[in-house]
């Protein structure tokens, strides 16, 4: 029986759960430093001196480093369509542009040397005038970097169709709203950090990260050498969710630091460092206008974003590309326009966060569609059943040039409705409001459409049996939690006839495999999956090469069945008495298959998610009671892990909408520097997830499979915000931003004009 659909239990977990995983922590280096950036607590200023005298002088102290010392230059924005003209220093200087940015480091024998010696480094800073507001900083009026002459780092726009005319003509109904799509934190378990070390010119780095060659090229073109001469090895990585998708300003330096000494050193940021500058996510101010017929046909979406990219351009600036190509989501929209900002801040740098540009899409147009529904007084429900993508018109290609290679909105909604019960929660939600219940009950749609592996990397995949009969998987894909150790074991064994305990998994290696393209954007599978399942079919053919040799026959007589080698019978037509096990083969020298699997194109998942919650009307507190969630990630090779993936991006898509948000005082100060003022989500806060599959195969892979990682974040912030409105909107409520925390619905309360 085939292996590919079954739920197999993760088996890297028994050693997760037992003596534990080994994380950059727990790495022993003899010898080894420790380095402990001193950190800017004004938002934008000018530094006027560093004092580091009192610094030097702790027992344990080998260097205190200031900007003056680095001889690297600034590092560029990541893509050649940002501005070039706004670097980062590895450490500030003459001027700090947030709160939390690196000005100084100290290197020492202990971290407790380190952090004793960087609390008694003196930093004289003159103030500037902050620039949080991204609206404000997209006038121009104040410069944060005036070399630049503007504030905006990247511009994109869009029309179809194309010219100035009015969009909107011909529709009776237009609704707009301004909304935020607040920025939250990763909140990865595991902080960031990495060990740096130089052995004969060449640089071996040890950090939890995503992608190891990824962050080879790039540590290689920030330190100016060959990406030969740099070497990342990635232990088990604590989460990341995009957080650690490339190396950090602080791995450049800690890595700097270890060849200007000439001694390992490391790094590890504590929680507030991570919650305040180790990456933050989402972060657009997005006005919209949807327009369409009475009886609810949508016929024109316009989207302006102004992205929030904090003082420096990293990629989060360049997510409202992403933003742009899934405008107009799963609907049949004829006029679409997008226009987007993206502009610096005095606010740490923002970069990618579980979905990276889908979400905000996503969040802007449903909540759209319940304002266009609300507003011609019709069924939320209803008004996407007469909008979504046919079945029968897949592969669908929308205004913005995106392809969706295959889907079935319509069934994920239906089968959505069904399942949730929608009439009768529809019915005692109008008993409620009847009899003016405290608490009330709210129902909140989403149905969207996510591209997956759209990035079009090649990935590598090498597996070969040793002389001991064992098989090795070597991926250049890098799990840090998602089960890649049992999936890719799975893949392997079912193209090998073995089972998935003979068949060990390997990753985060650079020197072990030439190239890779890492985990994020949902790629692992159709990418990394799809290598694994080459080479491993690569061994089985030079295996029956082998094979054929051993037998004295020509290797395309060879049968391969249930993971033996077999000759022809005597008539040539059924396998006959000679043949040979993997075990005896390897007796010969191990054996290698590798495999680059080279994508076509991206994949298409979709879903429909609905949340149901409880709004208390004299408080403002809101409960999240029921979650059910319809995801279509097409041929599920596990969907116990499948299932678990939709489970964690819940989770976090339901903290954006109730309960988190990295904000910013006026004068730049972060409000969220440790656990105690973000408001992280727990599963005291989630309801029992409700969670079915559909499944429709990808056309363009072997396996029909697509990305899941990411669609629960996707899809349920706005399923959640919906269903806090509409639990309130027959109080006149037509709008909340998210988080919908309690102060917030209960301010909307009181603003709000009763419904007649």
């Amino acid at each position: 029986m085939s292996l590919i659909g079954r739920s197999v239990r993760r088996t890297e977990d028994r050693k997760l759960l037992t003596t534990g995983g080994v994380y950059t922590d727990d790495i022993v280096l003899a010898g080894c430093l420790h380095l402990v950036p001193v950190r800017s607590t004004a938002a934008h200023a000018r530094i006027e001196a560093i004092r580091t005298e009192a610094a030097a002088a702790v027992p344990g102290v080998v260097a205190v480093l200031t900007a003056a010392d680095v001889d690297l230059p600034p590092l560029l924005p990541p893509a050649s369509t940002l501005r070039q003209d706004m670097p980062q220093p590895l450490l500030a200087g003459p001027v700090t542009r947030y709160v939390g940015e690196a000005v100084a480091a100290v290197v020492a024998e202990s971290r407790a040397a380190a952090e004793t010696a960087a609390a008694l480094v003196a930093v004289d800073l003159t103030a500037l005038p902050p620039l949080v507001d991204p609206e404000e900083a997209a006038a121009d009026t104040l410069l944060l970097h005036p070399e630049a002459g503007t504030n905006t780092a990247l511009k994109l726009a869009f029309a179809r169709p194309p010219g100035r005319a009015d969009i909107f003509s011909g529709c009776e109904i237009v609704v707009r709203q301004r909304m935020v799509n607040q920025r939250v934190a990763a909140c990865p378990l595991e902080t960031r950090g990495g060990i740096a070390r130089w052995e004969d010119g060449r640089l071996v780095y040890q950090a939890g990260g995503q992608a190891p060659h990824l962050w080879r090229d790039a540590l290689a073109a920030a330190l100016g050498v060959e990406p030969s001469a740099v070497r990342v090895v990635t232990p088990d990585v604590g989460g990341a969710f995009g957080s650690k998708a490339f190396p950090a300003t602080e791995d450049v330096l800690v890595c700097w630091a270890a060849r200007r000494l000439d001694r390992p050193v490391r790094w590890r940021e504590s929680r507030t460092e991570n919650l305040t500058v180790g990456g933050h996510g989402r972060g657009q101010v997005q006005e919209a206008e949807l327009g369409g017929t009475r009886d609810g046909r949508i016929l024109a979406y316009r989207l302006s974003v102004v992205q929030d990219a904090g003082a420096y351009p990293r990629i989060g600036a360049v997510l409202p590309f992403w933003t742009r190509t899934m405008l107009t989501g799963p609907y049949v929209i004829p006029k679409a326009r997008f226009t987007s900002s993206s502009v610096v801040t005095t606010t740490a740098p923002v970069g990618s966060y579980r979905g990276a540009g889908q979400p905000e899409a996503v969040a802007a147009l449903e909540r759209m569609v319940d304002r266009f529904a609300a507003e011609i007084g019709m069924d939320p429900a209803e008004v996407r059943r007469r909008n979504l993508i046919p079945r029968d018109r897949f592969p669908w290609t929308t205004l913005t040039r995106a392809t969706y290679d295959s889907g079935d909105h319509h069934a994920a909604l239906e089968r959505l409705l069904a399942a949730a019960g929608y009439p009768a929660l529809r019915a005692e939600q109008l008993r409620r409001r009847e009899r003016g219940d405290t608490l009330q009950l709210g129902l909140g749609l989403s149905v969207f459409a996510e591209l997956t592996g759209a990035d079009m990397r090649p990935e590598h995949a090498e597996v070969t049996l040793g002389v001991d009969g064992r098989f090795v998987a070597t991926v250049g894909t890098c799990g840090h939690g998602q089960g890649h150790p049992t999936a890719w074991a799975v893949l392997a064994a079912e193209a090998l006839g073995v089972e998935p305990g003979q068949v060990e998994v390997r990753q985060g290696d650079t020197d072990a495999l030439p190239e890779g393209g890492g985990t994020g954007g949902s790629r692992s599978l159709q990418t990394g999956g799809l290598a694994v399942h080459q080479a491993a079919l690569a061994l089985v053919e030079e295996a029956r090469m082998r094979a054929g040799k051993r037998l004295g026959v020509d290797a395309e007589l060879v049968a391969f069945d249930g993971g033996r080698f077999l000759t022809p019978g005597q008539d040539g037509a059924e396998p006959g008495r000679e043949e040979l096990s993997w075990a005896e083969l390897a007796t010969d020298g191990p054996i290698r298959g590798s495999a680059v699997y080279r994508p076509g194109g991206g994949t298409c998942s979709s879903g429909a998610h609905l949340a149901v919650v409880e709004v208390d009307v004299e408080t403002g507190r809101t409960r999240l009671v029921r979650l059910v969630a319809v995801d279509d990630a097409g041929v599920l090779l596990n969907p116990l892990l499948a299932e678990g993936q939709v489970h964690g991006g819940l989770a976090q898509g339901i903290g954006q909408a109730l309960f988190e948000e990295a904000g910013f005082g006026p004068d730049g100060t972060p409000l969220h520097p440790d656990l105690h003022h973000y408001a992280f989500v727990s599963a005291a806060e989630l309801p029992f997830f409700e969670t079915l599959a559909m499944q429709t195969p990808a056309p363009g892979n072997a396996l029909g499979v697509k990305g899941i990682g990411e669609s629960g974040a996707v899809g349920v912030p706005p399923a959640v915000q919906n269903a806090v409105v509409d639990a309130l909107s027959h109080l006149g409520v037509t709008h909340i931003d998210m988080p919908a925390t309690p102060e917030r619905v209960w301010q909307a309360l009181q603003n709000a004009t009763p419904t007649p």
